[in-house]
């Protein structure tokens, strides 16, 4: 059984000869992870493709590694990917470029950024193969402006103004999540006919302990355009496995994203989300991605604590629909090699 093998099983509910391991849920540059001479092929069980960009964008991102930024405002790609959507969260207030639409003509007029033109499935096929021929599952995900939905919405408009559009202005909202929907479609689709093993989306609907919308309105208008995403997506590899990801706490809609077809929530972050209370109610059929470590585990727990969690979250979990892996993520420059590497084997030795 290879790693492929192995994530694949453990998407579908069932166990395979070891639990899989990640290191996230969208392209992490693992060999920058590790110190020199450390890095390994096997490191992982699945690893996330990217969409490329043009000679432009590679060039602005080339730009941006040069300069150190007052405000961290992210790694160069989510500056690139800021600049391509003209969204400036350095300039407080200012920062969102429908932030003072006055029509929905407004909204129907504003250029989204479509990579679809200049991507070709071809190159992200490539993408796809040289992962399989490593034996390792291939992810990928949509490139979105931080949420294929919810974050693009309320970043486009402002948090306040997106949060209004869906009670008062309901059409406003309307129109803004439809062609957030249309353009995640065209992208999905790409992503299908490269052959992704796993279709991750994602949208940070959760907060500590409530989520940031109610699930009447989730439900309202973020269910229905994320299951046609899928369809789209089902429509040309129906075997893709879908994950799903949100920061917080999202337990009241998890029954409702299992019904559109996602196979795995990620990251079930134990501060917030009881990931046995989950298993209890849906089984290993909901694959559980994730589950390891606080929001400070990684940066400051010892070694031998983070094998203490890894051995807990498999003797609760079980082995079967379990993808082990860190529930914040951990290319942040304060978190040590060394909780890592404990994490990593602690996977072997347990799993």
């Amino acid at each position: 059984m290879n790693a492929r093998d192995r994530v694949l099983i453990a998407l579908d509910g069932d166990e395979p000869d070891r639990i899989p391991l990640a290191l996230g849920f969208y392209h992490v540059d693992i060999p920058s992870l590790v110190p020199p001479g450390r890095y390994r092929d096997d490191l992982v069980d699945v690893e996330f493709i990217e969409f490329p960009c043009s000679s432009a964008d590679e060039e602005l991102e080339q730009v941006i590694e040069t300069r150190a930024p007052a405000a961290r405002l992210g790694s160069p790609s989510q500056v690139r990917t800021y600049a391509l959507w003209d969204y400036h969260p350095e300039n407080l207030g200012q920062g969102n470029p429908l932030a003072h639409a006055r029509s929905l003509e407004d909204l129907e007029n504003f250029p989204l950024p479509d990579l679809n033109g200049r991507c070709g499935v071809e190159q992200l096929t490539l993408q796809v193969e040289a992962l399989h021929e490593r034996g390792l599952a291939a992810g990928g995900n949509p490139p979105h402006l931080g949420g294929e939905l919810f974050e693009t919405a309320w970043r486009l408009r402002g948090f306040k103004n997106f949060l209004v559009d869906l009670v008062r202005r309901p059409e406003w909202a309307d129109l803004l999540l439809d062609r957030l929907t249309d353009r995640a479609r065209r992208h999905t689709a790409a992503l299908a006919k490269a052959g992704v093993d796993v279709l991750a989306l994602d949208d940070d609907i959760g907060m500590p302990k409530t989520m940031i919308i109610s699930p009447a309105t989730w439900r309202r208008f973020f269910k229905p355009r994320l299951a046609d995403i899928i369809r789209a997506a089902r429509a040309i590899l129906p075997s893709v496995r879908v994950l799903y990801h949100s920061d917080g706490y999202f337990e009241p809609v998890i029954g409702d994203l299992v019904e559109i077809g996602v196979n795995a929530i990620n990251p079930v972050q134990p501060d917030h989300m009881d990931a046995l209370r989950i298993r209890r109610a849906f089984g290993p059929k909901l694959a559980l991605w994730g589950t390891v470590g606080r929001q400070t585990t990684f940066s400051f727990a010892t070694a031998q604590e983070i094998r203490k969690e890894v051995r807990q979250r498999i003797e609760a979990l079980g082995r079967a629909g379990l993808v082990l892996c860190p529930a914040y993520d951990i290319d942040e420059p304060d978190i040590p090699w060394q909780n890592v590497a404990a994490f990593v084997q602690a996977v072997r030795d347990y799993g």
